[in-house]
């Protein structure tokens, strides 16, 4: 599933293409809105609440709509110039917007809502704060109770779980763990410093947005310093990475760390 950064790259790409342009035609390919029809409507613009997009529109009439999707696992959003070939096949595509400039197709969406833009608190309300949002003050105290609530919780689980603070994957939970000594399977409880395991993940996730490929070691030959490294020697000491899975039964995630940097408590 796409992370926090790439989802947001999305977000910005999308902004990019649709934002203060008028639709001049749509196409919903599911059912629930097989009818709907938004030509002649104006994007406002696309934010995004950790892996969430958010496109909101004024339509010609009623009130201000907000078409949100949510890629999944395989989803994804495309933008091209009226006309041109599309870069996946047209019976995987959930929505079209067109606009005269640029069109907007978005592939195997796991989540597509159209909804009334004050009720987007319907949607996103339950997520904690965006690691890559404004993170004032009182969202990092919000995240930071959040994450501490559960003590024994493992800490690779409290920071897959967007509704602690939203944004962060797989990727970013063992790499930010890592860089932290933190072994993701130790209880949070064990944490000395769970606030700065917060800023750091927030820290990384911000870093890698203006990134295709996300890399924490500053080396493209070896661009990751766990994820994906199973019984691979660490980069820093050596050691075997070893593998484990987060998460409840048949929804299992895996994560990695090194023994011997992140020792368990």
């Amino acid at each position: 599933m796409p992370e926090g950064d790439a989802v947001r790259r999305t977000g910005m790409r999308l902004d990019r293409a649709l934002a203060g342009r008028v639709l001049t035609s749509s196409d919903f390919r599911v059912p629930a809105y097989a009818t709907v029809d938004l030509d002649g409507a104006t994007v406002v613009g696309t934010v995004t609440h950790g892996k969430h997009l958010l496109t909101r529109i004024e339509p010609v009439e009623g009130p201000p709509l907000t078409l949100h999707t949510h890629l999944k696992m395989e989803g994804s959003w495309r933008v091209v110039k009226p006309g041109q070939r599309w870069s996946g096949p047209a019976h995987e595509a959930r929505v079209v917007l067109t606009t005269a400039e640029s069109q907007a197709i978005g592939f195997r969406l796991g989540v597509v809502e159209l909804i009334p833009t004050a009720d987007e608190h319907t949607v996103v309300g339950h997520l904690g704060p965006d690691f890559l949002g404004p993170w004032t003050e009182a969202d990092e105290q919000e995240a930071l109770a959040r994450l501490t609530a559960r003590p024994d919780r493992r800490v690779g689980d409290a920071l897959l779980d967007q509704t602690v603070a939203a944004g962060a994957g797989t990727i970013w939970t063992a790499e930010t763990c890592f860089v932290n000594g933190v072994n993701p399977m130790a209880p949070v409880s064990s944490v000395r410093d769970p606030l700065r395991l917060l800023r750091r993940t927030r820290q990384m996730l911000q870093a890698a947005v203006p990134r295709a490929d996300p890399i924490t070691t500053g080396d493209r030959r070896n661009p990751l310093w766990v994820f994906r490294r199973q019984r691979k020697s660490c980069l820093r000491c050596g050691t075997p990475i070893q593998a484990g899975s987060l998460g409840e039964a048949g929804r299992e995630r895996t994560t990695y760390w090194c023994p011997h940097c992140q020792p368990m408590p």
